[in-house]
């Protein structure tokens, strides 16, 4: 795993940055940690900084300004492929996504049969959320399933924000032609992965609701994903992702 670059995006997360960073690394320590912080004014990006300072395997990529979630994962992974990283993991900084569920993503892309890009999903088997209403529950099931029948593709959580990439897959995908910046990034990602005809694992785990600071998700991003799966169906062509 030591070319392994786990990719956390940050905005106002200094009271979770240090203690996500210590989990990750405690849970796969070959690999380096590089937080991209959008110039958080509550000052994450300094405490990064600081972090950085006292630990090689862990990095800092500051932004001008809040540009989206997937501009910051975009400029990340252009980096990474730069730099020449094998895998690229992305997840959250609040500890939604955990950790120690880290290795069993890497895990699925290992071996001449492991996958292109590899998902950590609340919706197959053996996966779930914790600490979710039911509105949010619906919302969240209905918009994936709405996704997915729009897109006529078998993946259950095309929302998913916890994956784990092949180098080769961001390569194969057209990073510059990506248009999505919020929510529906993570769909977009995923279903130019499928039209080029990759493999897609979905690894159950357990999102566990924001255990520190507050939710990005606004109406506009929400309506941006169920918007955007109708035109990428019909302008992304089958190969040529």
């Amino acid at each position: 795993m030591s070319r392994t670059l786990i990719v956390i995006p940050t905005y106002n997360e200094k009271d979770c940055v240090a203690d996500i960073v210590r989990a990750v690394r405690g849970a796969v320590p070959a690999a380096t940690v590089m937080i991209v912080d959008d110039n958080s004014p509550d000052g994450t990006g300094v405490l990064a900084d600081a972090l950085a300072a006292g630990d090689a395997q862990v990095r800092t990529l500051h932004r001008a300004g809040k540009q989206g979630l997937g501009a910051a994962y975009l400029h990340a992974f252009r980096v990474a492929l730069e730099e020449g990283w094998e895998r690229v993991v992305q997840m959250d900084a609040d500890f939604s996504h955990a950790p120690d569920d880290v290795p069993r993503l890497l895990a699925a892309l290992e071996g001449g049969a492991g996958a292109d890009l590899a998902i950590g999903s609340r919706y197959v088997a053996g996966g779930g959320t914790q600490n979710w209403g039911l509105l949010r529950r619906v919302i969240s099931r209905g918009g994936g399933t709405y996704a997915r029948m729009a897109l006529g593709v078998g993946v259950h959580d095309l929302t998913a924000g916890f994956k784990a990439w092949k180098a080769t897959t961001l390569r194969a995908i057209s990073l510059d032609a990506v248009d999505a910046r919020g929510y529906g990034f993570q769909i977009e990602m995923t279903y130019r992965v499928l039209r080029n005809g990759l493999r897609v694992e979905e690894v159950p785990i357990r999102f566990i609701d924001r255990r520190v600071g507050s939710s990005k998700m606004s109406g506009s991003i929400f309506f941006e994903a169920l918007t955007l799966v109708w035109r990428l169906r019909f302008t992304i062509e089958k190969g040529r992702g």
